[in-house]
């Protein structure tokens, strides 16, 4: 009887290994998976705040001659 409950302690370790290694995995995936969604949102931020900054400087620059000349 030793034997056999060895065998099954054996296997139901082996399993719980296997269980835990292939749990780790999934986890480690979805976790790229939602850090590279993350990233990309920010980027797209990033590029959206870029440009209306930049779009706010163009304006400066325009506007800056007309208060020059009307300080004239």
């Amino acid at each position: 009887m030793g034997y056999v409950l060895r065998v099954r302690f054996a296997s139901f370790f082996t399993g719980a290994a296997l269980a835990s290694a292939g749990g780790l995995y999934f986890l480690q995936k979805d976790y790229k998976i939602a850090h590279h969604a993350i990233s990309q949102q920010m980027n797209s931020l990033y590029e959206s705040l870029d440009r209306r900054v930049s779009a706010l400087e163009k304006l400066k620059e325009v506007e800056a001659p007309k208060h020059a000349e009307a300080a004239e």
